[in-house]
């Protein structure tokens, strides 16, 4: 069984109930020759996971614990700069790239989210703050470069799991980190601070100044049992608390009340997948596919997370659901208490890159389906003396006759998801 030296392990998530799938990347080779059994493997499994799930954990990904690390002591020390060298770095209008402060992004246009964040659209020094900390531009390009290979593996992997070549998704995905003018994948590094409640001379969720304390553990066997060593949910077999008598288990869920900050407010991603590197459990939950309920994921260390992004889901026809997830200020002391570092690589196609379900083949029974539902679609249409197509919602589905619905670039598409959730934010830059 797997040993921790916190509290961690008492909590209630997916790990523990052994219902996030876990993917082995070992042995995948390089990025420009790797090995086609593995590539396999891992499609079919990415296959399964993220149609069910939405997301997967992968472990032996050849990123390494001190890369990570090292990242966030950059960012650390990035945040301890003064006021005014930061500005210099600050995020603008129309350009993805750059530092973020603490209550600029609110995604319900209300909530203040607690981070720092710093985002990497291009491998340029010259946007990076090397002068003020030397070091960090090498240390962060070298760690981009690392998540833009394991990014290029994943995304042939992807094509294998839903049957088209192999080279599909590479081949739109070739300018990544080029600049968002070319491509918007980013490297988001985030620090969330601690969060401390009604202490002297402070108000309710006052942000402190602090740093988190990296504590990494190995597995003891190739098949660990990631539940806790007492865990009375032991017997839940569904996500929404099921047990297996049949009857409802009682499933704590996390809310928030009224007023409250949160580290990062509900959402899904906007591309075609993100993978989510994190150095403790700090708050992440999820809504998986069929469930309404939010669930703490979970924390492995040394695993990095996969997600599936609106991109995706729409290339696939929501055969992969894009993954909708917030980040809660926990409500455990012992974790609020202390700061959260992650870093996001999100990864997207080229901006010129049409996305569309038609791209990809269906299978017969889809394709049936799909017909089916346009002939209904058409008939009541026609009773309606033919609804406009603005009017129709916005997740109809493109079918095997025509589109119902515009078909944007991956830039076009983005933007649009940008407008959308920061539509009533004034603060957003």
């Amino acid at each position: 069984m797997l040993k921790t030296k916190t509290s961690d392990d008492k909590l209630d998530t997916l790990l523990s109930r052994s219902a996030v799938p876990i993917i082995d990347l070992a042995h995948c080779g390089i990025e420009e020759v790797p090995v086609k059994s593995v590539v396999n493997r891992v499609g079919h499994q990415l296959q399964k996971a993220l149609s069910e799930k939405g997301m997967a954990l992968l472990v032996n990904h050849g990123i390494s614990d001190e890369k990570l690390k090292t990242a966030w002591d950059h960012l650390d020390d990035f945040v301890d700069l003064e006021a005014d060298v930061k500005q210099l770095y600050i995020r603008s209008d129309g350009d993805n790239h750059g530092y973020v402060s603490p209550g600029v992004e609110r995604f319900d246009g209300k909530t203040p989210e607690l981070r720092h964040a710093f985002n990497i659209c291009t491998l340029n020094a010259q946007n990076l703050p090397e002068e003020p900390l030397p070091g960090f531009a090498d240390h962060i390009s070298t760690l981009a470069n690392d998540f833009k290979a394991l990014a290029s593996f994943l995304l042939q992997a992807l094509a294998v799991s839903l049957d088209i070549p192999h080279t599909f998704f590479l081949e739109k995905h070739s300018h990544m980190l080029s600049g968002d003018h070319d491509n918007m994948t980013t490297l988001r590094m985030l620090y969330y601070p601690p969060v401390v409640d009604d202490e002297p001379g402070h108000g309710q969720h006052d942000v402190i100044k602090g740093r988190c304390q990296y504590s990494y553990q190995r597995c003891l066997s190739d098949q660990p049992d990631f539940r806790p060593e007492h865990n009375p949910l032991d017997d839940v077999n569904e996500l929404d608390g099921m047990t297996s008598n049949g009857k409802d288990a009682k499933v704590s869920e996390h809310k928030l009340a009224n007023g409250d900050v949160i580290r990062c407010g509900p959402h899904v991603d906007y591309g075609t997948f993100t993978l989510l590197a994190q150095d403790s459990e700090g708050g992440l939950e999820v809504k998986v596919p069929g469930s309404e309920k939010w669930h703490r994921v979970g924390h492995l260390p040394g695993a990095i997370l996969i997600n599936c992004g609106e991109i995706l889901s729409i290339w696939t026809n929501e055969r992969y659901p894009a993954l909708e997830h917030r980040v809660v200020v926990p409500e455990q002391e012992h974790i609020r208490n202390r700061g959260r570092h992650s870093i996001a690589f999100f990864c997207h196609p080229d901006n010129i890159t049409m996305i569309s379900p038609n791209d990809l083949p269906q299978t017969d029974a889809a394709q049936n389906s799909a017909c089916l539902k346009q002939r209904k679609k058409s008939f009541k249409a026609a009773k309606e003396r033919l609804v406009p197509t603005s009017y129709l919602p916005k997740r109809a589905s493109l079918t095997c006759s025509s589109s119902i619905r515009s078909v944007y670039n991956a830039y076009q598409l983005i933007q649009k998801k940008f407008k959308e959730t920061y539509s009533n934010n004034n603060h957003s830059q």
